[in-house]
């Protein structure tokens, strides 16, 4: 009897999310094998290895698979009880990012262990899903209170917001972790006013004192948003490009494989923009596939967050399911000229071992909750 109560607290039976898993399946397949398009020229030309991208970005599918595995035979409340440590852990390595940190494109944001290299703001995103649905759920009775429900939450991210944006200068990043935990605090119950009255001048404050603490880099990027055909041979010349690449696809593409920008016209159309190459060689209804996948996932990660047995599970699935979503919306937007250009990869599609990794990992986590729910249960943050 021992055994099997040991057991149990470590795994769950129950249901399995199946429309959730195939819908990955595809995506990462689909994702796959546009990265072995977009990255072949850009792989060739810096490597001579055509398929160099593609092998390195096979390897860490394989991973993110065995880690998702892991996560769902793993019963998801192990997380809560260890989300203290978690985010510490997290919080960690994005100091020793200032002691063992490689920089990349001009910003120092990954940490490399010699075996391995990671960008701890990836990971981050995952640690502060976990910490806040679990803090928020262990305060749920003090929700209300300006303490509870707006103060101590927001000085808690701040650090973490800090040092990514000001240290590892990621915007994006920055973005999205704020925009997570403002969504789980409201699906929490606090109060919605604070964030009306406090919370949008304070991010029009933060955002003016970027430009005053030296980012007028980013005031560029909005006038190039506006025009980028004003300075097309310098800030404008990535968005241009991507609109000329999603414009040739049409409506049902030139061809898988056949893409002309990503002929070292779009710079390394492997990464955040690799969603104009596939519009170029897929056109409007591969798109609008890849579109509705990522719908369908949102969807079954909402129903998820509905039916999860309590409010932690529920809090842990809208945050994971949000931060998917957002990376999704930013990503398109970008590449589409609907909003300035920032570093946003496109989830199971950008090349990137750490974020396909922690996006298996989110899926694995979504797919313990589902395991866990009982339909006939009251579903929602209760």
């Amino acid at each position: 009897m021992a055994k099997k109560k040991k057991k149990s607290s470590l795994t769950l039976k129950g249901q399995f999310d199946f429309t959730l898993a195939i819908t990955v399946a595809i995506l990462l397949g689909l994702g796959l094998v546009t990265l072995l398009s977009a990255s072949s020229p850009t792989a060739l030309s810096k490597t001579g290895n055509s398929y160099e991208y593609f092998w390195s970005q096979a390897k860490f599918a394989a991973i993110g698979i065995v880690v998702a595995i892991i996560f769902f035979k793993m019963d998801y409340k192990i997380l809560q009880k260890n989300y203290k440590v978690i985010f510490a852990l997290c919080f960690a390595s994005l100091f020793a990012v200032f002691v063992l940190g490689a920089a990349s494109h001009g910003a120092k944001r990954w940490l490399d262990l010699g075996i391995i290299s990671f960008q701890p703001s990836e990971l981050m995103k995952v640690g502060a899903i976990i910490f806040y649905s679990a803090w928020l759920t262990k305060n749920k009775e003090k929700l209300k209170t300006f303490k509870y429900g707006f103060l101590k939450p927001i000085l808690m991210i701040a650090p973490v917001a800090i040092i990514i944006l000001f240290g590892q200068n990621h915007f994006s990043a920055t973005l999205v972790i704020l925009a997570l935990v403002a969504i789980l605090m409201i699906l929490a119950g606090c109060k919605i006013r604070y964030f009306i009255f406090i919370g949008v001048p304070l991010a029009t404050a933060g955002i003016a004192a970027l430009f005053l603490a030296g980012q007028g880099f980013r005031m560029q990027r909005l006038i190039t948003f506006w025009d980028p055909w004003q300075d097309a041979l310098g800030d404008g010349w990535q968005i241009i490009q991507s609109l000329y690449a999603i414009g040739s696809g049409g409506l049902f593409g030139v061809g898988l494989g056949d893409s002309k920008q990503k002929y070292l016209y779009i710079s390394e159309p492997h990464n955040d923009f690799i969603f104009a190459v596939l519009a170029e060689e897929l056109g409007f209804i591969g798109c609008a596939v890849v579109i509705i996948l990522f719908a369908i996932l949102i969807w079954r990660g909402i129903t998820i967050a509905m039916k999860a047995p309590d409010m932690f599970g529920s809090l842990l699935a809208a945050g994971l399911t949000s931060m998917i979503a957002i990376q999704v919306l930013i990503n398109i937007a970008v590449v589409t000229a609907s909003m300035p250009v920032t570093g946003m990869a496109l989830p199971f599609f950008s090349y990137g071992g750490t974020a396909l990794i922690i996006e298996m990992a989110a899926v694995g986590i979504l797919l313990s909750v589902s395991k866990a729910g009982n339909p006939s249960a009251q579903g929602g943050i209760n």
